[in-house]
């Protein structure tokens, strides 16, 4: 018996996110698809890991000839390219499917990321929650905004000292006065 989930379970449609996401359209138009997928990833791996989230995102290899290839990226992150003849949408709604009984005995929450409106409905139908592509980006962004000003503040002087509260050229004199220069 596989033992129950407690992570909450994010899967996200990673060409339906590129593809709705300004800024990973624009790499994707700039740079190409790796690089969109690795940025995409990138971000997800921070978000992830803020947000305690078992994410996987799902792509397409359905035109190519290769297996179902599985990448650990972190402990919260993994990436799924589908088998050939299987949409990411197809992936996400099996795997739905069958966590839907361990989801809801353990009270777990499982989420999907797309903007795909049929996918939306399906998922639902399964008990998964569905969060817009575009919601993801703003969830995202702002996961990453907060880190950014906590490392911040972080990073600010410490303050113990009385001459730190002083304006720089005040701090120049009490220098030169502990210098022993006039």
């Amino acid at each position: 018996m596989s033992r129950p989930l407690r992570q909450t379970v994010l899967f996200v449609d990673g060409y339906n996110v590129i593809g709705l996401w300004p800024r990973l359209r624009e790499i994707l138009n700039v740079h190409g698809l790796e690089t969109a997928r690795r940025d995409l990833i990138e971000a997800l791996v921070n978000y992830s890991a803020s947000r305690d989230l078992k994410t996987q995102i799902v792509f397409d290899s359905q035109y190519q000839y290769t297996p179902t290839v599985k990448e650990t990226v972190t402990d919260n992150l993994s990436v799924y390219y589908t088998e050939f003849g299987q949409t990411a949408d197809t992936y996400i709604e099996k795997a739905c499917a069958n966590l839907r009984q361990e989801m809801r005995l353990s009270k777990s929450r499982l989420i999907v990321a797309t903007s795909d409106r049929a996918q939306k409905l399906t998922v639902i139908g399964y008990g998964a929650e569905w969060m817009s592509s575009q919601q993801l980006a703003n969830d995202v962004e702002s996961v990453a905004s907060g880190v950014r000003s906590r490392c911040q503040r972080s990073k600010r002087p410490s303050r113990r000292f009385l001459a730190s509260y002083l304006d720089p050229e005040s701090q120049k004199r009490l220098a030169e006065l502990r210098m022993g220069k006039k």
